[in-house]
């Protein structure tokens, strides 16, 4: 996600003629202009790949049921024997 926002940094500051990038040319500064991009499509292609994505998601599902889990025990007034004591 850095990769994108720093490509759509570049990019804008670019078109709007701000900064160094103002006296930026499309043919001088392509692999300025558009890298950004490309890695951020690496490394989306790398986390896919190596199942990180997905290893991420099955994370956050278990904290969130794990949460719900919590929740309905304390409503329920079974605190975990720990808390008890």
């Amino acid at each position: 996600m850095g990769f994108l926002l720093v490509g759509i940094l570049v990019l804008g500051l670019f078109l709007a003629g701000i900064g160094p990038m103002a006296d930026w040319t499309w043919r001088s500064h392509w692999w300025a202009l558009l890298g950004p991009f490309a890695a951020a499509a690496v490394w989306w292609w790398w986390s896919d790949k190596t199942g990180r994505t997905q290893r991420l998601a099955m994370e956050k599902v278990d904290a969130r049921r794990e949460a719900r889990r919590k929740k309905s025990l304390d409503a329920l007034g079974m605190q975990d024997q720990r808390k008890r004591r």
